[in-house]
């Protein structure tokens, strides 16, 4: 359904609304366009089908009738269930079987209204059934120039009341959880606290993974705590639980000290709602989950014991969260957050009323703000000293593709600008750690960060983009002395990419390039050599600003402009010199040769020696083709292409790529990304016909 750019989302286009709420690398919770929560993965890696039962919920009755329970209605506060999700099999108890224990079938609002204003999104629901309206604001800290305090493993949810009757209203407010900490068959618990409860599992002898700990509370209201939630078999525990709500009742309970665990907990508060009163409500969310089992390739990779620990009782070869040694426990984080939950708001209010207060498209705002949020998600993490390392993104229960790929990273612009801090980070690590003697950068850094192999080959555009973002780094931060430290490594991953893949100096990647497709380019090509161009001229500058004589980089580049200019452009845009023979890689043709054959079959083995090596894009009009000059542009230097064949390459992008409905498109790899009457960029076309 269409919708207004950076406006209001209603109907059919709330249902597939997801927004984080989490730190950066710690973790989150998703608020959904209607106002439920799902996507819970807070252990350090995706849940996408993780939606366990967490909901709140409003009971109104008028304040002046005797029966407290006369007249009273009760709505969970969340709009109508999406219509896919009935169906499709995202809960443990399975929704071909009824999806027994889901909310779905309790009382909900009518119609929900969802603006987003990252890193705040607003719920307005409505039901002309019911005398309250509800909007809930959920948020967590996102403060430029603070990278700690917006990597806190926090979210709040603000919920405000409006009494849209006559009459007063007796109110009764609760947020309710099963435990969806509890990992195994032992030692999960639910912990009442002063102003809410607490979620656990506690780790089983010496295995850590499973420890982990979620705390609701409401601290700024009287409350009622219930951490012992009815034990029974089949649905009691939810019946019994809407019976509470319905009825209700503010129910406070001690923990129960014997028999089987509580499978859940509910924090309440009741109060009177005057006619057009308005009423906020907060709650205050966190965890802690400080183990992880999860690590990614090191040197060797030399298999450790799970009971390995250092001195501080860490697990040194696993991924721990950065918050994990910040704070000590589940109590200190939610004390923190508690005392500091203000500021907070007001300092990331700031930077959201600074983004949206623009005079650019509503488009380009929307564009910016839903791709900031990807920091709230399992893409990123955050080990224990504070180091950035990335996934490429997320699939349903795992990162996908480990190890802040340095060509996919390339195209991130907002932690150097908002977190350089962290933005550093990766630096360091590309040049030290995943950088060997000789300058070849692994791409894939491991987890935790520290010596990796270089068996495979290096990423051109990966490993030449960082010296770019080296430059553009040290303009953010004007810290010379870190330029200087790295400046040594720089230089001879610099030269390790000259002699492998422009030996004779041309100026341009002529030598089989591996690049962010996956594939090796075999001949020059516009987009790597463009970033190569970008670098030579970032080396330069870099020399120059440390007093060194750098002409030596400059001569190269201006011989690669030129090439570039005269042999790579067809008058529209960017091409690629397809070349396999005579060079220095040998004959890709020539498979016995080899290594790590990719060609698997007969037929793949008859099409190589017919056509060459495969996946060369040749006279085709790569979307990408201009890559090099956004990236020097962007990170502070001067053009260094004229500037007409790049526009007109950009013009021929949206020409002949650009599709508003993808309808008659055949697209065989990922098509769950764009299909059927959505629109989008294709990758690459051959106008001319010649693919």
């Amino acid at each position: 359904m269409a919708h207004t750019y950076n406006g209001r989302y209603d109907g059919a286009n709330v249902e597939r609304i997801a927004f984080p709420l989490g730190g950066i690398g710690a973790g989150m919770l998703c608020l959904e366009g209607g106002g439920g929560f799902s996507s819970v993965s807070v252990r350090h890696r995706p849940q996408i089908n993780n939606d366990p039962l967490i909901f709140a919920a409003l009971s109104a009755a008028p304040a002046e009738r005797d029966d407290p329970g006369g007249g009273r209605e009760a709505r969970v506060l969340s709009g109508p269930v999406p219509g896919w999700k009935v169906l499709f099999p995202r809960r443990k108890s399975g929704s071909g079987n009824g999806a027994g224990g889901a909310d779905f079938g309790l009382p909900r609002f009518s119609d929900a209204v969802f603006t987003g204003r990252f890193p705040f999104a607003e719920v307005d629901l409505y039901d002309a059934r019911f005398p309250v309206r509800v909007r809930l604001t959920g948020w967590s800290p996102f403060i430029p120039g603070k990278a700690d305090e917006s990597s806190l493993p926090v979210a709040g949810l603000e919920y405000a009341f409006v009494n849209d009757s006559e009459r007063p209203l007796d109110i009764v407010f609760s947020f309710n959880a099963e435990n969806f900490m509890k990992a195994g068959d032992s030692g999960e618990a639910v912990r009442r606290v002063a102003a809410g409860f607490v979620l656990e599992q506690a780790a089983s002898g010496d295995d850590e993974l499973r420890e982990g700990a979620f705390s609701v509370t409401i601290p700024d209201s009287d409350v009622a705590v219930n951490p012992a939630w009815f034990r029974g078999g089949w649905y009691d525990a939810l019946t019994m639980l809407w019976n509470d709500i319905e009825s209700g009742k503010c129910v406070d309970r001690e923990e129960h000290r014997s028999g089987a665990p509580s499978p859940g907990g509910s924090v309440a508060t009741r109060f009177v709602l005057a006619p057009f009163e308005r009423r906020v409500v907060t709650v205050h969310l966190c965890w802690y989950v400080p183990f992880s089992d999860i690590r990614h390739t090191r040197a060797a990779d030399t298999a450790v014991c799970d009971c390995d620990r250092s001195s501080s009782g860490t697990r040194p070869d696993f991924h721990q969260p950065w918050y994990s040694g910040r704070f000590g426990s589940i109590d200190e984080l939610a004390a923190y957050w508690r005392n500091e939950y203000g500021r907070l708001r007001n300092e990331s209010a700031a930077f959201r009323d600074a983004l949206f207060d623009t005079t650019l498209a509503p488009e380009v705002i929307e564009a910016v703000a839903a791709n900031l949020s990807i920091l709230k998600s399992p893409t990123v993490l955050r080990q224990r000293d504070g180091r950035m390392w990335n996934y490429e993104g997320c699939g349903d229960e795992s990162g996908c593709c480990f190890g802040s790929c340095t060509h996919v990273w390339n195209y991130a612009q907002a932690v150097p600008h908002l977190f350089p801090s962290l933005e550093r980070t990766l630096r360091e690590t590309e040049f030290i750690e995943s950088q060997d003697e000789s300058g070849h950068q692994t791409f894939r850094a491991a987890l935790p960060i520290g010596p990796t192999s270089h068996e495979k080959a290096a990423a051109a555009d990966g490993q030449l983009g960082g010296i770019v973002k080296l430059y553009r780094d040290w303009r953010i931060n004007a810290d010379t002395e870190w330029l200087r430290n790295l400046w040594p490594r720089a230089k001879r991953s610099l030269e390790y990419c000259i002699e492998t893949w422009d030996p004779d100096r041309i100026g341009a990647l002529v030598e089989p390039h591996h690049n962010t497709y996956d594939i090796e380019f075999w001949g020059p090509d516009g987009m790597c050599t463009g970033i190569y161009l970008a670098a030579l001229n970032a080396a330069a500058l870099i020399g120059e600003a440390l007093g060194e004589n750098t002409s030596g980089y400059r001569e190269l580049a201006a011989r690669g402009r030129a090439f570039m200019e005269s042999t790579l452009y067809n008058g529209e845009y960017f091409i690629q010199e397809v070349r396999w023979e005579g060079l220095r890689a040998g004959d890709p043709t020539d498979v016995e040769a080899l290594v790590g054959n990719p060609y698997e079959s007969e037929e793949a083995i008859a099409l190589l020696r017919e056509e060459g090596p495969k996946y060369q894009y040749g006279t085709g009009c790569l979307s990408d083709g201009v890559l090099g000059a956004w990236l020097a542009r962007v990170s502070g230097m001067d053009d260094f292409l004229d500037a007409r064949p790049v526009v007109d390459h950009l013009r021929s992008v949206y020409r002949y790529n650009f599709r508003r409905d993808l309808s008659t498109h055949a697209n065989p790899q990922r098509p769950a990304y764009a299909l059927g009457k959505e629109g989008g960029l294709l990758l690459c076309s051959w106008p001319a016909g010649d693919a």
